[in-house]
């Protein structure tokens, strides 16, 4: 009897421990709280979640019916927050464009450690046509070029820099109009592309800093400038916005970037969670902070890749554009 009696103790505590788990996770799903507890909260979401299912399950071996009971509450509202993910065209979006395909393809270079040639052979084998790197210094981008990349890709809009801090744009087609998002504290670049149009193609090359290292304020107010940019440049037909963005689905700040008519190719597609982060550790990476959004384009497929020598994993997407003028369909290859 006694043991009986410690049994179920040790569930009500695991029980109760879930609980407390999915309801942080929960909040911090919902909360716009710049707090580096709330966004490393949020980064790990889904765990806090799989912590309250074992909860419920112990709960359920130890017939703790009223923990089980809020448990499976705390379970589907979590199921409800994170559920679209694992539905093709629940996030929206404005039906199939008519427009030409690009290729996309996204990578974090890790302070330009990503090896030169292995990363040249990956744009060349998966025929990617746009390229948006983050962590661009002055050696990586030498290498780059001596590895042959901007043979592959001739059009560049480079500002490597050191510290990690730089960022590089290299693309089939020509680039013009070549800026920067003002006042991020990281090197985020703006660029026009011709894909053939008879207006160009926005693509933002993106890197808000990252909030478990620099002030939680640093990080809300990057993301604050980058949805004003955003939102800002949401009247133009297709616009790409590929990068580190430091942040998960489950961040509202991120969440709150869609915003305009914007969509994440991995929830277009029902990916799920798309980790990307950390790659260089003996643990699987655990979190997605690297993604492709579109306004007007559509994602048609997402690959993650692997980027040897980088932390991070890459992503390439084929984006179907928008062609608003003709409405009709041409291929750029």
């Amino acid at each position: 009897m006694t043991g009986s009696i410690a049994l179920r103790r040790a569930a009500a505590v695991i029980g109760g421990v879930g609980i407390a788990s999915g309801l942080a996770a929960l909040v911090a799903f919902r909360s716009g709280a710049s707090t580096n507890v709330v966004i490393v909260a949020a980064s790990f979401a889904p765990f806090l979640l799989a912590v309250t299912i074992v909860g419920a399950i112990v709960a359920a071996a130890a017939r703790q019916w009223i923990l089980l009971g809020i448990s499976a509450l705390v379970v589907a509202l979590g199921a409800w927050a994170f559920g679209p993910l694992w539905v093709g065209g629940a996030s929206g979006g404005d039906g199939a464009p008519a427009g030409p395909t690009v290729r996309v393809m996204q990578s974090n270079i890790m302070v330009g450690s990503a090896d030169p040639v292995a990363l040249v052979q990956a744009v060349r084998d998966r025929g990617v046509d746009v390229l948006t790197l983050q962590e661009l210094t002055e050696p990586a981008a030498a290498a780059l070029r001596e590895a042959g990349l901007e043979s592959v890709l001739p059009h560049t809009f480079l500002e490597p820099r050191a510290g990690g801090v730089g960022a590089g744009i290299y693309s089939r087609l020509p680039l013009s109009n070549g800026r920067t998002v003002d006042g991020m504290a990281l090197t985020n670049l703006v660029v026009d592309v011709d894909a053939g149009l008879d207006r160009p193609v926005v693509l933002y090359d993106v890197h808000p800093v990252p909030a478990y290292i620099a002030p939680a304020a640093d990080w809300t107010e990057d993301f604050d400038r980058l949805r004003d940019a955003m939102d800002a440049a949401a009247v133009h037909d297709n616009v790409i916005v590929s990068g580190d963005f430091n942040a998960t689905y489950s961040h509202r700040k991120f969440r709150d970037l869609r915003h305009g008519g914007y969509v994440d190719a991995a929830d277009q597609l029902g990916a799920g969670i798309l980790p990307t982060y950390p790659t260089d550790k003996r643990y699987p990476a655990i979190v997605g902070i690297d993604h492709i959004l579109t306004k007007g384009a559509q994602a048609t497929s997402l690959e993650r890749i692997e980027v040897a020598g980088s932390d991070h994993y890459g992503l390439i997407a084929d984006l179907r554009l928008s062609d608003a003028q003709n409405g009709g369909d041409s291929s750029p290859r």
